[in-house]
């Protein structure tokens, strides 16, 4: 066994962190999955040029095939005030991503006060067309005074990279990361949704995030359809920090729990648990494995962008503003907020779904301001 062999099953503390192994073997057998990986160690950003290089280095054609190169396409399921608007920007922010904010909002508008249960049909069918760029699924929730939908009405235009940015606007760049001005977004021009279409085609990675798919149940039918290849990041928040929402609503946002704790075939390799207290505790790191897990490549403007996202001073006003804050403030603000009583109300109305996900009840009023006395453990998924 060679010493450098030997170093890596044993390695000192400067060598941690710095060494790849790469078996040739497996490059010629996976070239583009062991490139994303070595660019993913030395931060670089590929293309579908280079792609096309190694595989045609490596015997193959351009690409492997239609059934290996298909879209990586990607639903963030999530509830309200789980964190989910800044998590949307780690997709929003990436060049290489078209990112949908909360389409499925258009079919609550127009088919209120009909409950949220039966819109779980209507909401999937909308998330199918969508993922295929197909946009004319809009013309059935147009207003009701029949005004046709535009690029200023959808995905959080005014503050939706893709939106903003060249060719449909020219006030920014999809390839610089940064959040856009809304009010300079205001001012782009209505395009068609035929143009917007025409745009989406162009992405290997399209995000969806939303809040109105109650149960990954749901997205079985595009989870097993063979033309999609469709993942499911689920991002989860500690109920106590929400817990004026969830009592009020008297809802269960953990429909899911029960699945992926027993998994069909349908599931597996598709599925993906974030916790919002570890991406403000480790955002490189979770950013890392996020990608990883849908084939996308980070680079340092975007690691950047995560640290300075999370590492602020403010303290927001508003829920759904996105800024640079105090993240860890952010996530354990509920404990000077809640009253012991309503904390204990909350953690016996989750109590089961908190012991999946690693949530750990509060002992005693004592351990609830001593914020050293961590509330977090390993999650059973």
């Amino acid at each position: 066994m060679s010493h450098t062999l030997r170093m890596a099953l044993s390695p000192p503390d400067w060598f941690k962190g710095k060494y790849m192994l790469m078996c040739y073997k497996d490059l010629v057998e996976n070239p583009v999955q062991i490139l994303h990986n070595t660019y993913c160690f030395v931060k670089l950003t590929t293309s579908r040029d280079i792609e096309s290089f190694v595989m045609n280095m490596t015997g193959g054609s351009s690409f492997p095939s239609n059934k290996s190169y298909r879209k990586q396409l990607v639903y963030v399921l999530t509830t309200w005030r789980s964190g989910s608007s800044f998590f949307g920007e780690l997709f929003n922010q990436n060049p290489g991503v078209f990112f949908m904010y909360e389409p499925m909002w258009h079919v609550w508008q127009k088919l209120y006060p009909t409950d949220a249960v039966s819109l779980q049909g209507a909401a999937r069918d909308m998330l199918g067309a969508l993922f295929k760029c197909d946009f004319s699924v809009f013309q059935l929730y147009r207003s009701f005074a029949g005004k046709n939908l535009t690029t200023l009405d959808l995905f959080g235009a005014n503050l939706n990279k893709v939106l903003c940015s060249y060719p449909l606007c020219s006030s920014y760049r999809k390839d610089v990361v940064g959040m856009v001005d809304k009010n300079i977004c205001k001012m782009c021009p209505i395009q068609d949704l035929s143009v917007l279409e025409k745009e989406c085609r162009k992405y290997d990675t399209i995000v969806i995030k939303g809040v109105r798919i109650l149960d990954v149940n749901i997205l079985a039918p595009l989870i097993e359809d063979p033309s999609l290849n469709l993942k499911i990041i689920h991002l989860v928040r500690d109920p106590r920090a929400v817990a004026n929402s969830r009592i009020k609503s008297k809802r269960d946002d953990f429909y899911s729990v029960g699945t992926v704790l027993s998994p069909p075939n349908w599931f597996k390799g598709k599925y993906m648990l974030v916790r919002y207290e570890d991406l403000v505790e480790n955002p490189v790191q979770i950013l890392h494995n996020i990608y990883r897990f849908i084939n996308l490549t980070t680079s340092r403007d975007i690691e950047s962008f995560v640290m300075n996202m999370t590492g602020g001073s403010s303290f927001p006003s508003n829920n759904f503003d996105v800024s640079a804050r105090n993240a860890t403030h952010t996530a354990t603000a509920w404990r000077a907020l809640l009253s012991y009583s309503k904390i204990q109300q909350v953690e016996e109305y989750c109590q089961y779904a908190m012991s999946i996900l690693g949530y750990l009840p509060v002992p005693s009023p004592v351990e609830l301001t001593d914020l050293r006395w961590s509330l977090l453990t390993l999650p059973k998924i």
